[in-house]
């Protein structure tokens, strides 16, 4: 697929800001979606509906430049939340949609920054983010699956990348690939392009089943000899754009843990009159853990007016937030199940979920450990010699 053939643009008339916005997510969260969470998370429906609703409303474009008013990614990161907070699986779907989006937007490409991008930012068109194994490999933890060979007009890609969420045969995806030479040696750079699922070369393949993790739409793409040219590249070379946006990218994640983590404590309060005279022996407990994240949010809509702040320190902080949610959602999801008991323990319990939910949050890229190995390498780096 042609990224000009994307179906036609939804109307943004709904697309809304500020408080309005995070209203309307609200009820769409509460309402469509709280009806779904059960099958998005145990039989794998996919909440296609769901989504373009919350694309709609602004929910996924609110850090994106546009006539609806200038880029809010502390609003983006709340909307997230929102959702998170009654589903985490959808809302790291709205990370993979709003990721995509500002790969588009920040391409400085005429041919994706126009229809291409209003159709995104609307929910016409659809898209995730397979950045996973370049993200670990510009860290030194695993070598780049892609690799682009130059041809004339563009490049050949090849290779195959096992985890890529927010995908149906026509969505699409940022991806990256490692030049290599026709005699096969490294270049040393890299190319940035839009991958669209049903185009020449590009195969999808099921994944196994996951925990909390079964309705995100996530595939294995295998590449034979896909082209790339202009019409596809966001950036060629690519460090220089990661180094841009790299921030932007991992602190639209904290919206899902502040969301889970809110989930988490709401279901503690909810069986405070019933439990609350023996949970007060438990450590964690709601009050202490709505301090702990209202500060923790405070801080991130703090780092969310500066989002592509290149200095070291500005990334520094925003991994810190980022590692700081992952714990928290952990500790506060734990809380959770002790404070409902036997209830909590139960499949079909909201609890038992954001469980799960909170283990996506802490091994989703970047993991708690590339983030610590990550803030020990800039900080080291940072040291007067």
């Amino acid at each position: 697929m042609n990224p000009a053939d994307l179906p036609p643009q939804l109307h943004l008339d709904g697309a809304l800001r500020g408080d309005a916005l995070l209203a309307a997510v609200r009820q769409i969260a509460q309402g469509p979606l709280a009806a779904q969470v059960e099958a998005i998370d145990r039989t794998g429906y996919y909440p296609c509906a769901e989504l373009q609703q919350l694309a709609a409303v602004g929910a996924m474009s609110a850090h994106l430049d546009s006539t609806a008013g200038p880029a809010d990614y502390g609003l983006a990161i709340r909307a997230m939340a929102e959702a998170s907070r009654v589903c985490g699986a959808t809302g790291f779907m709205m990370w993979c949609q709003a990721v995509c989006g500002l790969y588009l937007q920040q391409s400085g490409n005429p041919a994706l920054m126009g229809d291409v991008l209003q159709r995104h930012a609307s929910g016409a068109g659809m898209g995730g983010t397979a950045l996973s194994n370049p993200m670990k490999s510009y860290a030194q933890i695993e070598s780049l699956l892609l690799k682009a060979t130059p041809v004339e007009g563009g490049y050949l890609i090849n290779g195959t990348l096992p985890w890529v969420s927010n995908l149906r045969p026509d969505h699409y995806c940022g991806a990256i690939a490692a030049v290599v030479e026709a005699d096969g040696t490294a270049s040393q750079r890299e190319v940035m392009f839009l991958l669209c699922c049903d185009a020449p070369g590009v195969e999808m393949r099921e994944c196994p089943s996951f925990s909390a993790m079964e309705g995100t739409g996530t595939y294995a793409l295998r590449l034979k000899d896909h082209f790339i040219g202009t019409v596809e590249i966001m950036a060629d070379p690519t460090r220089p754009f990661i180094a841009r946006i790299r921030a932007a990218f991992v602190m639209l994640q904290c919206g899902m843990a502040v969301g889970i983590t809110q989930g988490a404590i709401d279901s503690m309060w909810a069986v405070e009159a019933q439990l609350g005279h023996v949970n007060q022996f438990l450590e964690d407990r709601p009050d202490a853990l709505q301090a702990e994240l209202d500060a923790l949010t405070a801080r991130v809509m703090q780092l969310a007016q500066t989002p592509f702040d290149t200095s070291t320190d500005f990334f520094i902080d925003v991994l810190d937030a980022r590692a700081h949610g992952a714990e928290l959602c952990l500790r506060a999801a734990q809380s959770a199940l002790m404070h409902q008991g036997a209830r909590g323990y139960l499949m079909s319990s909201d609890v038992q979920r954001r469980v799960r939910e909170s283990h996506f949050v802490a091994i989703v890229t970047p993991a708690i450990k590339h983030l610590r190995k990550e803030i020990a390498r800039l900080s080291a780096e940072e040291m007067p010699a």
